[in-house]
């Protein structure tokens, strides 16, 4: 099947992205991905373009704007409000992550929206909610990993907290407000009728949390950093290979009896102090030592190799580039090319979500689009003659 923009699930939407930063766009690229006709609103750039241009053709934003068009007016004039009153009105989804007085100036609260278009759905996204008494305050992914308490719970035991590799506060909220977006949509189509979604950066990663903060909020238990080792599970964390390291899950009584024949440790499994689950969590610092002992005695490739088809789930620590190298991944095809005008062909990171009616197409629609790249083409669609262009041009209003 060939799998094209205008037979997607959400071909057919039309969403203004009003974002900045990453938690919006990621909702947005969601969206994109999944076939909604998405335009990107930008400011329009200094007349000395290069650092936006740069920027916007690097990895990082080729990989987060794909799919999309820009149109570049600047919203503080009249000329440029107009523009934006025009996209409110042809738009499903209108997705932002101002500030509430920024917001409140361009008039983009849900109550006014609503009055104009009963089916609008406004999507917003903050750093601690749009309400309460962090609501001003200015939210990133590192200020909410300390926040939330990830931090206390990433590193080694006793070196102080560690944040996580990833953006993942902003990640998290994006997706989650993609998510509330398609709840939105869903809503609608029953009753014609739009509704606010918002969520934020420190909501998102509470719940991200997961089980961790369960611990806390069912049990009264504070989780400390555990480093490699799960917290929880045992043994479950990073050993030592004769070559490498290696992550291990031998916490259930078949796992762990697994693991003992399949590495030929009837030692461990001998031991009165492991036989029982309760045992292995008491005893787990001489067992992870014990363990390590074992496994230096294989190779990773040997390890991988023995325990896997013993039902003990075992894997290589890779960098990043030897992920994108193994063999399933090269078989789940996690890249599709997109064509730049001017990088030529890239390869980004398409989206983990698997349909069966809808196979993920062999290329990206386009490539993430300069800042104002369809400029004369989006304001045209919005009814503007050729010489009403030149004019907001001429006045700096367009870009």
């Amino acid at each position: 099947m060939n799998t094209t923009a205008s037979s997607l699930p959400l071909s057919g939407y039309r969403v203004l992205d009003l974002t900045i930063a990453r938690a919006g766009p990621t909702a947005v690229r969601l969206l994109a991905d999944w076939g909604a006709e998405v335009t990107r609103l930008e400011a329009p750039p200094p007349k000395d373009r290069g650092s936006v241009t740069g920027r916007r053709r690097g990895s990082d934003e080729q990989n987060l704007h794909r799919n999309k068009r820009s149109l570049c007016v600047d919203l503080k004039t009249p000329q440029g409000a107009e523009v934006l009153d025009r996209l409110i009105a042809r738009s499903d989804v209108v997705v932002e992550n101002f500030r509430s007085v920024v917001k409140e100036r361009l008039g983009l609260n849900y109550e006014p929206l609503r009055a104009r278009n009963p089916r609008i759905i406004l999507a917003s996204i903050s750093g601690f909610g749009q309400d309460g008494p962090y609501a001003g305050r200015p939210g990133v992914d590192q200020i909410v990993q300390g926040m939330s308490g990830l931090s206390s719970v990433t590193g080694e035991p006793g070196r102080g907290p560690v944040r996580a590799g990833i953006a993942i506060s902003d990640t998290t909220a994006g997706m989650f407000l993609g998510q509330g977006i398609l709840l939105a949509l869903l809503h609608r189509e029953r009753t014609g009728q739009g509704q606010w979604v918002h969520t934020s950066l420190i909501e998102g990663m509470l719940n991200k949390l997961d089980f961790q903060a369960a611990r806390y909020t069912v049990n009264g238990e504070v989780p400390g950093q555990e480093g490699n080792a799960h917290p929880t599970q045992v043994p479950m964390g990073t050993f030592e290979a004769s070559d490498g390291q290696v992550n291990i899950c031998a916490s259930t009584q078949a796992m762990w009896a697994g693991f003992c024949r399949a590495l030929e440790a009837a030692h461990l499994a001998d031991n009165a102090d492991y036989r029982e689950f309760a045992g292995r969590v008491q005893h787990r610092r001489r067992l992870d030592a014990e363990i390590n002992a074992v496994t230096r005695q294989f190779s990773v490739a040997e390890l991988v190799k023995r325990l896997n088809p013993a039902g003990v789930p075992c894997g290589p620590v890779y960098d990043i580039g030897q992920a994108f190298e193994d063999p399933q991944v090269k078989h789940l095809r996690m890249t599709r090319p997109a064509q730049h005008p001017v990088l030529g062909e890239v390869q980004l990171i398409r989206s983990p979500i698997n349909l069966s009616a809808f196979p993920h197409p062999e290329r990206f629609h386009h490539a993430a689009p300069d800042p104002g790249e369809q400029t004369d083409a989006l304001l045209a669609e919005l009814g503007y003659a050729p010489e009403a262009i030149a004019a907001l041009r001429a006045t700096g209003a367009a870009a």
